[in-house]
């Protein structure tokens, strides 16, 4: 069902937000910016859980109409039924630790209360909706369950929170990513440059949900509605304080061993670029904000040059020279 069908559904069943959001288990606040159109392109698992509701014809009417909760749609039954795919071009991992120690998950026995999964982005308003687990046994229901406007990724079971991209951060993105387009585009090519936010399954399992700055996916076969289904060919990451640790150790590994061919990490404060060709097995290199940096997985054919983007993003950081505005 599309959105304005649900609307109708919802007028023709009498249902309010608050009641939509009782028998389906989504935050209310998130069925409230759907039907208002403040969320133009929900998660998946979220239109199911309330097409299950509204879907004409369907067995739920008389059940939400006597009070009776009805079970929440399970995404974990439909991922299930997507056939698997590997990832081509996928490198050996035994090099991996020797260039970066992967994170032992299944060491860690964390435990959070509620109030601090709340300010962590884990749990909105209907609490409800959400079972607090040990990190590291998070799964894709649980993803899906977290309210549109609270962005996390989840990585081998743990959930992590995701701040706000700074202006600098933002305008990067932006530019790598006109590059890499104009450069598809001029070629005639069928790689699919994208940008953030989109979500990436990045193991097709149901512990891991990346979202890259930037990526580029040449096998369209992995492009479904919801998200990226498998690996990239190519990543960019744009630190930040918050997400350093994560993006040079953590997907660092996780982008290599998933068969990523290409990784970028790119470092606005310290103006430094980390290049890690995992198909040529050549990392890192590391380049300046000067440099005119190849794009590998097209054999150097494409090159972004970063003076250009220096230059372009200057005026951000005379505006705000100690970052204190």
């Amino acid at each position: 069902m599309t959105i304005e069908e649900m609307k109708q559904r919802k007028k023709e069943l009498g249902y309010t937000c608050a009641r939509l959001s009782e028998l389906s288990g989504v935050p209310l606040s998130t069925v409230q910016k759907i039907f208002s159109g403040a969320t133009p392109s929900p998660r998946y698992g979220t239109l199911l859980s309330l097409e299950s509701l509204l879907a004409p014809d369907s067995a739920q009417d008389t059940a939400a109409h006597s009070g009776r909760a009805i079970p929440q749609v399970s995404t974990d039954a439909a991922y299930r039924t997507m056939p698997p795919r590997t990832a081509s071009g996928k490198t050996s991992t035994s090099s991996a630790s020797q260039t970066a120690p992967g994170h032992d998950f299944a060491s860690q026995n964390y435990s959070f209360s509620t109030e601090e999964l709340t300010s962590a982005g884990m749990i909105g308003e209907s609490t409800s909706s959400y079972q607090t687990k040990q990190q590291g046994d998070y799964t894709l229901t649980d993803y899906y369950q977290i309210p549109e406007e609270r962005r996390v990724e989840l990585i081998d079971g743990v959930i992590y929170d995701m701040t706000t991209p700074a202006c600098d951060h933002q305008l990067i993105a932006g530019l790598i990513y006109a590059k890499l387009l104009a450069y598809v585009s001029a070629h005639k090519g069928t790689c699919l440059p994208m940008v953030s936010p989109v979500d990436v399954q990045l193991d097709c399992d149901q512990k891991t949900m990346v979202e890259p700055d930037v990526l580029v996916i040449c096998d369209r076969s992995r492009v479904i509605r919801r998200c990226v289904y498998g690996a990239p060919d190519f990543v960019v990451e744009i630190l930040s304080p918050f997400t350093r640790k994560k993006d040079v150790t953590i997907k660092l590994n996780k982008y290599m061993n998933a068969g990523v061919r290409e990784y970028w990490v790119i470092d606005p404060i310290q103006r430094k670029v980390l290049v890690y060709d995992f198909f040529a097995e050549i990392y890192p290199v590391i380049y300046g904000f000067d440099a005119k940096i190849p794009v590998a997985i097209w054999d150097g054919d494409c090159v972004i040059d970063f003076q250009e983007i220096s230059d372009y993003i200057h005026f951000v950081y005379e505006n705000d020279p100690d970052g204190t505005r």
